[in-house]
């Protein structure tokens, strides 16, 4: 495969977020067809629709790369390029008609066995919100440039935490939410990753935990935290497709992962 240009790659993924998020727009008051509903989670007839979207303008731009997406694979499965999406990020909010869900996009390239996103856009389409990065450039939403938040005391900041859908994060996570509430100015779960990393790298959120996070949540998201001189800290789970990830400005993770880490032992 021929070499990628990162910039023209990134107007492609922001072609295809724009469409995605204008079908999300105009279907938001809609009645919504539900494929599956489990006790934690909604999936809509309306994310397989997005991504089949999006895959045609990605694939169709690109037709030599993989893309890896929540609603299935597709494209060419051995190609060292991997866009990585998340047609509709927030689809529980979406479907009850909340204001407050995403289109987020990825590339990735693989280096010696390894995938790294190198470039990433989010777009919320409810703000007109479009956040976008190249690895080694800086961040932009709505293309004015963005920095992390310079809060270092915990009691003025602002912490997102999520919880994946299965026991065991819940299990994870409600110690550390009952340690962090009462030594941060708010939490906040919102319902959307990827926005709440946006949040982190616009400087709105302090930092972003969750411990059992999907990639395709996360690989667009946490570029632009980075090129936001922010820090995304992740570790693959053991046996699992999942991550634990922490964002933030640079200056809390030490502090939050030691009362994390004290929560989860005393649990």
């Amino acid at each position: 495969m021929k070499p990628v240009n990162l910039s023209q790659a990134l107007a492609c993924a922001v072609t295809a977020a724009r469409q995605a998020g204008d079908v999300m727009r105009r279907n938001w008051r809609s009645d919504k067809t539900i494929n599956v509903r489990t006790a934690h989670d909604i999936k809509l007839e309306l994310d397989v629709r997005c991504q089949k979207l999006i895959e045609k303008t990605l694939l169709g731009k690109y037709p030599q790369t993989a893309l890896l997406g929540e609603e299935g694979l597709a494209g060419q499965a051995d190609s060292d390029w991997r866009w990585v999406v998340d047609p509709i990020d927030g689809t529980v909010n979406f479907t009850y008609g909340i204001p407050h869900a995403c289109v987020s996009i990825a590339l990735e390239r693989r280096v010696a066995g390894k995938f790294t996103a190198v470039i990433g856009a989010v777009y919320d389409p409810f703000c007109d919100e479009l956040w976008t990065a190249i690895r080694g450039q800086r961040a932009y939403l709505n293309h004015r440039v963005i920095t992390v938040s310079q809060r270092q005391e915990l009691r003025e900041c602002i912490v997102a935490i999520g919880f994946a859908k299965d026991s065991d994060s819940l299990r994870l996570n409600l110690p550390v939410f009952n340690q962090l509430v009462a030594k941060v100015l708010k939490l906040r779960m919102m319902g959307s990753a990827a926005l709440a990393l946006t949040y982190v790298a616009s400087g709105r959120f302090d930092a972003y935990l969750e411990s059992g996070i999907q990639l395709w949540d996360i690989a667009a998201g946490g570029l632009i935290v980075e090129c936001a001189r922010g820090e995304f800290w992740r570790r693959p789970i053991p046996s699992s497709p999942k991550y634990q990830m922490l964002a933030n400005n640079g200056l809390v993770r030490r502090k939050i992962q030691a009362i994390a880490n004290q929560a989860r032992a005393a649990h």
